[in-house]
């Protein structure tokens, strides 16, 4: 093995700190090429273009790849950093060290690969924009994204603000809903609620966990989402779970608990029976009996029922203590949210509000009468007013209008018949 074949295959077999850098499909098959260096020119070709094949996925730049691999490495390191743990000298020099290293490795390409095998044929190609030293620091970028944790994350954190839960794993949301709040028309005083409680979270306070309560279509969902969104760069994150999810919420807790970051558990649309185990599992997470409560997290849940339980006219039948005792429990959830907003469906006027701001969104040109009549028209056909039958009317309009305003395409010649 050649010095620079054994310099850079020593680096990674040392990495400690980073050591699942080690395990990443690429930089495995890299060290495949390396440790091969005195075997057959085939063999070591094999090797290099599994390496670049992997570097391809990711758009083919060594050094941007090795960047991603180390910021999202949410190793021992960097979690005691983000939750402000001691971290030993000897750790704080390794990670140093480790950085360092991996910058040469970062640097490594195709021209150093065909020297290794002293092969003057075609080998793959990729980008080291890191060669040069130009504008590339992995040391000094990764210290400062340590520094940004508290607004910008870290790990899968930094690169991503929306995640849902796939096998007890946070998944991120890859392309998340970007609704902004100044799409939203309407129910502004009960939006402003959620947007100021979302503030305290951003800004360290003792935020309340929220139950967005009422008719479907009204805007709930896009409300926590939109407030998330708002406080993204000031380090908000989003977590969904499913309701049949809840059980795995102490789990995740525990992972991002006491961070710098703040993250909101999304649950949509919520409702239990009333012997639903789940019912009393999210009572003691809401009490902080299953796990500690903190204040970097809130739970904001959606439902169509004020009380989260479906009730059955037996419920309110027998005497009536057990009467009191079911009515009760079935408040009892409801009542552990410190705020709720209730989004009941618009009347007349708020709903051709809406329509009318959404139109002019989306530019469609139409007399306001005439909009008006047909989005009341639509509502009748549809599921009554809401924000959202405003939303598919003034898309259902667009694309009307959008056919009707397309030029016609000239009749053929009789020839072409």
């Amino acid at each position: 093995m050649n010095n620079k074949a054994a310099e850079l295959d020593n680096i990674i077999s040392s990495l400690a700190v980073f050591a699942a850098v080690k395990e990443d499909p690429a930089i495995d098959s890299l060290r495949e090429f390396l440790e091969a260096d005195d075997g057959e020119t085939s063999e070591q070709l094999d090797y290099l273009s599994d390496f670049a094949a992997e570097l391809y996925k990711n758009g083919g730049d060594l050094s941007a790849y090795i960047r991603a691999i180390v910021m999202e490495d949410e190793n021992a390191y960097l979690l005691a950093k983000a939750k402000s743990l001691h971290v030993s000298d000897e750790m704080e020099k390794t990670a140093e060290h480790e950085l360092e290293a991996l910058q040469v490795v970062a640097a490594f390409s195709p021209e150093d690969a065909a020297r290794m095998m002293g092969y003057s044929g075609y080998v793959p190609q990729w980008s080291c924009s890191g060669k040069d030293q130009q504008g590339f620091d992995l040391k000094e970028e990764y210290f400062r994204m340590i520094k940004e944790i508290p607004h910008k994350g870290y790990g899968i954190f930094a690169r991503y603000h929306a995640f849902k839960l796939e096998d007890g794993e946070l998944v991120p949301v890859k392309h998340a809903d970007p609704q902004s709040l100044d799409t939203l028309y309407g129910y502004e005083y009960e939006r402003n609620q959620v947007l100021n409680n979302t503030r305290v979270l951003a800004e360290g306070g003792h935020a309340a966990n929220v139950l967005l309560y009422g008719d479907a279509g009204t805007g709930k969902s896009s409300t926590i989402k939109a407030c998330a969104n708002e406080f993204r760069n000031s380090g908000v994150r989003l977590i969904e779970f499913d309701k049949d999810q809840i059980s795995e919420i102490p789990a995740i807790i525990d992972q991002v608990y006491d961070t710098p970051l703040k993250f909101i558990f999304y649950i949509d649309d919520l409702s239990f029976s009333s012997e639903d185990d789940d019912f009393c599992y999210l009572k003691g997470i809401l009490e902080g009996n299953i796990t500690g409560k903190s204040d970097n997290i809130v739970i904001y849940a959606t439902s169509n029922r004020r009380h989260l339980v479906r009730e059955l006219a037996e419920d309110r039948s027998g005497t009536d203590i057990h009467v009191n005792d079911t009515l009760q429990q079935t408040m009892s959830l409801s009542a552990r949210f410190g705020i709720t907003v209730t989004f009941q469906k618009p009347q007349k006027d708020l709903y051709l509000d809406i329509v009318k701001h959404l139109a002019e969104d989306e530019g469609v040109d139409m007399p306001e009468e005439e909009l008006f009549r047909q989005a009341e028209r639509f509502a009748i056909r549809s599921n009554g007013r809401s924000p959202r039958t405003a939303k598919q009317f003034v898309q259902l309009l667009k694309i009307e209008t959008s056919q009707v305003s397309e030029p016609q395409a000239d009749p053929p010649y009789e020839e072409d018949w």
